[in-house]
């Protein structure tokens, strides 16, 4: 998610993308997660 987000704002440029991409990036360093339970995570969502 992290590196989506990035894409979306060096496409777009947009500042709430930024922020956006600053709060995911803290909220990992806070709570590191592996690659493989982003993944998983995203094939079945957590409700």
């Amino acid at each position: 998610m992290l590196e989506f987000t990035w894409k979306i704002f060096l496409q777009t440029g947009d500042i709430d993308t930024y922020l956006l991409f600053k709060e995911l990036e803290k909220e990992r360093q806070e709570t590191p997660v592996s690659i493989e339970d982003e993944r998983t995570e995203v094939d079945f969502p957590i409700s």
